[in-house]
């Protein structure tokens, strides 16, 4: 097991798969949802939209997890989860996270795939501190990993900012 912070684009890594912050509509949206939208191209909408539909509007739950081919991404994959939307820490949101984490990695071992590169789920417009959400993170991928020494784990954070606190966190646990 592997797991290591990066300041980089999500879009531009070379994984097997990148994991998209999704809402559950999976049908695009803004930040590393868009971004994610925007670079794979409109193969990525088509094939999020044959995700068949569990409630209305809703392709994908909080806190679980969806995959589909990266299209014109250079990751093979997009792990499409739903993070949840930050209400002060006492409506579940942790385990939330938590299972967003491990249903990807899930998804990852299903999928035979050997690296996986993740945004900080729910950090942007839904909220979650990160100094609160990375310990999450890092736990819950820390256990979905002890069955699985081989997946190769990328947190990209989009600024040196947000890398430093996700490096504490990792550095912490």
């Amino acid at each position: 097991m592997s797991i290591t912070v990066v300041t980089a684009d999500l879009t531009r890594l070379a994984l097997d798969a990148i994991v998209n912050a999704a809402n559950p509509a999976l049908l695009g949206g803004g930040g590393v949802d868009g971004a994610i939208h925007r670079a794979a191209g409109p193969a990525l909408l088509a094939a999020c939209r044959a995700i068949p539909e569990i409630g209305h509007g809703v392709r994908c739950p909080t806190g679980e997890a969806r995959i589909t081919p990266g299209f014109q991404l250079p990751a093979r994959f997009v792990i499409h989860t739903v993070g949840p939307i930050w209400h002060g820490g006492g409506d579940g949101e942790a385990r939330l996270l938590a299972s967003c984490y491990r249903n990807c990695i899930a998804l990852a071992v299903e999928h035979d795939l050997r690296s996986i590169g993740f945004p900080a789920i729910s950090c942007g417009v839904y909220g979650y501190p990160p100094t609160q959400a990375a310990p999450v993170a890092i736990a819950a991928l820390r256990s979905a990993l002890a069955a699985d020494s081989a997946l190769d784990v990328q947190l990209c954070c989009f600024d040196e900012r947000m890398a430093a606190i996700w490096r504490q966190a990792l550095n912490q646990a």
